[in-house]
């Protein structure tokens, strides 16, 4: 198990020089210059050209991005051009309140897709199985925003149960849950369905299992046959799905921070990006795919606990 991990961890790094060098490049072709940001629009060219020097943007592509990396491994990602505050200060500030909503949001999405899908699967054609199926294809469609918007319309403007803007605390203070209900429920909501869909189709295929029909010969209660014999290894797959799921979730993670204002990473990628602001936008996708790149390298290890194939490969 710990070499299957050390393994994946290596192959993790080229992934991440990979983003390193293409966020690098996708700054470089955007037309608004960093020094003529922070220098404002009344600066004379002098000023400004002191401040592509400062900056060091007067030097070669190739030199800008080596300096760049060699920052990156020194734990520097520069300082914001509008407010000059150090990109891991402003970061620091806003990984928490990103995490808290991410994990809020699957902690009911994951068991309640499992739960839906599980139920479709036992009873297969009935109408609770197409009423689930439904209901999943109905959260796959719906886009992030939509739902934040008709939740904090319903929610929290007209019947006026919950707070849908900024994060008022932790998620351990009565304030600061109140505030993660809404975005938690939007972010986790789109999260269902593909979750349901996935686990309905994968325990339907182990049902019909030999260990299934040996567990249901011996005796068992059909509640231990279902949990213990077909969901557990059911859920080979739906793992794979939730990795490959959370790369989305982070996006969407963006789309409803701006929406509630919650002041993650999410929104500060966008409040950077809006104003050119390079070194912030450069630090929150680096830590946006290093998120990523973790829970798809925590998802390979649960993956192979689950299926001791994987680790004998």
């Amino acid at each position: 198990m710990l070499r299957h991990a050390i393994h994946r961890l290596i192959l993790a790094i080229p992934v991440m020089f990979g983003v390193v060098l293409i966020g690098f490049l996708l700054m470089q072709v955007v037309p608004t210059d960093p020094a003529t940001v922070r220098a404002g629009p009344t600066a004379t060219p002098d000023v400004i050209e002191a401040i592509r020097s400062d900056l060091g943007l007067d030097q070669p592509l190739y030199v800008q991005f080596g300096l760049y990396v060699w920052r990156l491994l020194h734990g520097d990602l520069g300082s914001s051009i509008i407010n000059n505050v150090p990109v891991v200060q402003e970061l620091g500030a806003t990984i928490p309140a990103t995490v808290e909503l991410m994990v809020a949001s699957l902690f009911w999405s994951i068991p309640l897709g499992i739960l839906l899908g599980t139920l479709a699967a036992y009873w297969r054609g009935s109408l609770l199985d197409r009423a689930i199926m439904a209901i999943s294809v109905a959260g796959v469609s719906v886009p992030v925003f939509f739902l934040g918007l008709v939740l904090i319309w319903f929610v929290g403007f007209q019947w006026q149960l919950l707070p849908f803007t900024g994060r008022a605390g932790p998620f351990y203070t009565p304030e600061g849950a109140m505030s993660l209900i809404l975005p938690a429920i939007t972010l986790g909501g789109v999260f269902i369905g593909p979750v349901a869909r996935m686990t309905r189709t994968a325990v339907l295929d182990v049902l019909t299992a030999d260990h299934v029909r040996t567990a249901r010969a011996k005796g068992l209660p059909e509640r231990l046959v279902v949990l213990r014999h077909a969901l557990r290894n059911a859920l080979v797959p739906v793992v794979t799905l939730v990795g490959l799921q959370i790369g989305f979730l982070l996006g969407g993670a963006v789309v409803t921070e701006t929406v509630f204002s919650w002041p993650g990473v999410g929104r500060l990628a966008v409040g950077a990006i809006l104003s050119s602001d390079f070194p912030m936008a450069q630090g929150c996708i680096i830590v946006l795919s290093l998120g990523f790149i973790l829970v798809n390298l925590a998802v390979d290890v649960l993956y192979a606990a689950l299926d001791p194939r994987v680790r004998a490969a």
